[in-house]
């Protein structure tokens, strides 16, 4: 019995290796580091569709910026315009008059210009005026929606504010605003950015009124943490996805607000080219020159839906709960 227990425990110190303790071995943790931004974009490039969708944009924006500085659209900047000839040609008269070209395959407009130039500095113009009231409209929205999910006084003004301005139509209200201060770039964006903030920041009060009597916040509160550090350290980051998805619908949303008020000829003035601009324009030929009109329809469209479904994603990408997988 006691060669057959030598053997045996003979046999256990082959298997096992004695491990040594150390105190600075222990406090080190063996699960990989996390990390948010990284497992967003993980999940967001994970669908094949994103790629496209973003490769789309990319082209857009790199057209939008960079083309008209080659060649900038408009009859003014065209000096082929000689003659009444070249008014509103197709895009096989305008190739065959001006050889085969990139800025003729959408013809020329009712000045001589070229359609496809005049296309690219319009869409500057929207996708500029887009991204300046958004990031403004957003910061304003966000930090002060928080602010009024938490401050009880607060809540009491900005209610009335909101039950005042809110009933109004937004449509409506930047329609007279834009006649009140103008028909200039930066004064359609301060008629696009005076309120546009409200709507945003009701909807982020309420939000910040389901999680703010969490018992993290609760914590805060009692020990003394002020307002402002509460917003920007226990809340906004727990509403990064919300944030996103906010985002997501406000950038078209702009170009949308932007093309019907030029539509009807308010907002911009004529001579800053817009797609909506060349929309209105090119409706009153629509029937008898189509490559007036379909081309700033077609790419405010795509314009819209992309930058829609883009932010979408990214916004279920933010979400936590899709990192689990």
């Amino acid at each position: 019995m006691e060669n057959q227990s030598i053997m045996m425990n003979d046999g256990l110190d082959d298997l096992f290796v004695l491990v040594p303790q150390s105190s600075s071995d222990s406090e080190k943790i063996t699960a990989p580091r996390y990390s948010y931004w990284k497992s967003v974009g993980r999940v967001f490039f994970r669908k094949k569709s994103n790629w496209v969708f973003l490769a789309l944009l990319a082209v857009i924006i790199v057209m939008s910026i960079f083309y008209p500085m080659i060649s900038p659209g408009g009859p003014e900047h065209n000096p082929n315009v000689s003659n009444l000839d070249s008014f509103n040609l197709s895009p096989i008269n305008a190739i065959k008059m001006f050889g085969f070209k990139l800025s003729w395959i959408f013809g020329t407009d009712g000045g001589g210009g070229s359609v496809f130039d005049y296309l690219w500095t319009g869409s500057r113009t929207s996708l500029a005026l887009s991204s300046i009231c958004t990031i403004i409209n957003m910061t304003i929205g966000v930090i002060l929606g928080a602010v009024w999910g938490l401050s009880k006084t607060f809540d009491t003004i900005m209610n009335q504010i909101y039950n005042i301005i809110g009933n109004i139509p937004y449509i409506l209200l930047i329609t007279v605003l834009a006649y009140i201060i103008g028909t200039g770039f930066w004064s359609f964006v301060l008629a696009l950015s005076i309120t546009g903030w409200l709507g945003i920041a009701y909807f982020i009060r309420t939000q910040v009124i389901i999680i703010r009597d969490r018992e993290y916040n609760l914590a805060s509160r009692c020990l003394g943490t002020n307002i402002f550090t509460i917003v920007f350290k226990n809340i906004l980051p727990f509403m990064i996805s919300v944030i996103v998805t906010l985002l997501a619908s406000e950038l078209p949303s702009y170009i949308s607000y932007e093309v019907f008020l030029s539509y009807i000829n308010v907002g911009l003035s004529a001579n800053i080219p817009s797609l909506g601009r060349m929309i209105n324009d090119g409706q009153k030929v629509w029937m008898s020159s189509p490559w007036r009109f379909w081309p700033a329809v077609i790419v405010s469209a795509i314009i819209s839906v992309v930058l829609y479904v883009v932010g979408q994603n990214v916004g279920d990408a933010s979400d936590p709960r899709t990192h689990m997988s």
